[in-house]
C-alpha cells in the first residue's frame, strides 16, 4: 500500500489572491500533487476516476468544462516586497474523450512558484484538502498550513484576508461586509471543517482598532488526523510523501494509553503508514464516543489493524485508569 499524497507549493502562491470554486480548488490541489521537484515538464494529466476515488465525489463533464474554462481565464496575483505579478496557470487544457483524462499544460511562468521548495514552501495533505467541502475552508486550511510549526499565524488585515478569499472584488467592494455573516459563513464553517477533517486544529481571534475589527489571527495546532483516504485509493507511481511526525507520535501515545506495549507489535504499527493513519482515525473515533462500549480498546484496535490473530504472546497490558480522549 502507498502512503498519502502530499501537496507542496511555494508560499507566494499560497498567499496569492484568487477565487476558485470548490471544484476548481479540487482540480488545483490535485494538479499540484502531481508535481515533482526538479521536473521541468509542463504537461500533466489528471484522471477523473482517480480524483473521484480520492474525494468520493462524482464529476459532471459539463461542470468540469466550465470549471476549467474559468480557471484558464483567471489570473493569479502574486505580490512580495519587490514586485506585483499577474500570472496565468495554463497554456491549454485538453479533455481526452472516452478516457476520462484532463490534460493540463502549465505556463512556464507559474512553474518557479510550484517548484522552488528549498526554503519557502507549504506542505499539506491532499486527503484533507480534497475532503473539505467549503471553498473557504480549503483556502483557510491552505493558509494556516504555513504556520503549523509556529502555532500561530501572522496578523492578517481583515480586508486583505477577505481579498485573498475572493470576498473583495477589484473595485474594493466587500461582498460580506457584516462581521456576523463573515464569522458564520466563512470563519466558523472553515474552523469546524478543518478541525473535523484534517490534521490541524485551528481557532481565530478578531482584533479591533477603535470600534471596527481590523485584524484576524489564527492559532494552529496539530491533532490526530480525523479521517483519511484509504491508502489503496492512492495510485502507484506517484511517490507520495511519508506520514508527518506528529501523527506517529500521536499513535505512540495512543498505544501506551490503551496498553499496547509489546515492542515488536508497537514497531510493526508505527512503521506502517496505513496502520498510523488507521490509529489516528481510531483516536478520533474515541474522542467522539464511537467506541465507548468496547470491552477492550486494545483488542478492537488490533482487530481493525488485522494484527490480533497474527500476534503471538501477550499483546498488551491492562490499560491505566482515567483516560481522557
Amino acid at each position: 500500500m502507498n502512503k498519502e499524497l502530499e501537496i507542496r507549493q511555494h508560499n507566494a502562491l499560497t498567499n496569492a489572491r484568487f477565487e476558485y470554486t470548490e471544484l476548481q480548488l479540487d482540480l488545483f490541489f490535485f494538479i499540484i500533487s502531481k508535481l515533482r521537484k526538479g521536473d521541468k515538464e509542463t504537461m500533466y494529466q489528471l484522471d477523473i476516476m482517480e480524483l473521484s476515488s480520492l474525494t468520493g465525489k462524482r464529476y459532471n463533464g459539463a461542470y468540469l468544462h466550465k470549471a476549467t474554462a474559468d480557471m484558464g481565464s483567471r489570473m493569479l496575483e502574486v505580490e512580495d516586497a519587490t514586485e506585483y505579478r499577474q500570472i496565468w496557470m495554463f497554456q491549454q487544457i485538453r479533455f481526452l474523450k472516452g478516457q476520462g483524462i484532463i490534460e493540463f499544460d502549465l505556463t512556464r511562468h507559474v512553474l518557479p512558484y510550484l517548484f522552488d521548495l528549498k526554503n519557502n514552501f507549504t506542505s499539506y495533505e491532499l486527503a484533507a484538502a480534497l475532503r473539505l467541502t467549503s471553498k473557504y475552508a480549503k483556502r483557510v486550511y491552505q493558509l494556516c498550513s504555513q504556520w503549523k510549526n509556529l502555532g500561530e499565524t501572522k496578523k492578517y488585515d481583515i480586508l486583505d484576508f477577505k481579498r485573498m478569499l475572493g470576498l473583495v472584488d477589484d473595485k474594493g467592494t466587500d461582498k460580506m461586509p457584516r462581521v456576523s455573516d463573515f464569522k458564520t459563513s466563512v470563519l466558523d464553517l472553515a474552523a469546524k471543517q478543518i478541525n473535523e477533517h484534517t490534521e490541524l486544529h485551528i481557532s481565530y481571534t478578531l482584533e479591533k482598532k477603535g470600534k471596527a475589527f481590523k485584524n484576524i489571527v489564527f492559532t494552529v495546532k496539530p491533532q490526530a488526523l480525523a479521517e483519511t483516504i484509504p491508502f489503496d485509493l492512492v495510485p502507484s507511481g506517484t511517490a507520495p510523501a511519508g506520514m508527518q511526525q506528529h501523527q506517529v507520535e500521536n499513535v505512540g501515545r495512543l498505544l501506551a494509553q490503551i496498553g499496547i506495549i509489546t515492542p515488536g507489535l508497537v514497531d510493526t504499527i508505527l512503521s506502517s503508514s496505513a496502520h498510523v493513519a488507521a490509529c489516528n482515525k481510531f483516536a478520533h473515533d474515541l474522542k467522539t464516543g464511537k467506541h465507548a462500549k468496547a470491552n477492550s480498546l486494545a483488542g478492537l484496535l488490533l482487530t481493525i489493524l488485522g494484527l490480533k490473530k497474527a500476534a503471538n504472546g501477550p499483546l498488551f497490558d491492562k490499560p491505566a485508569a482515567n483516560h481522557h480522549w
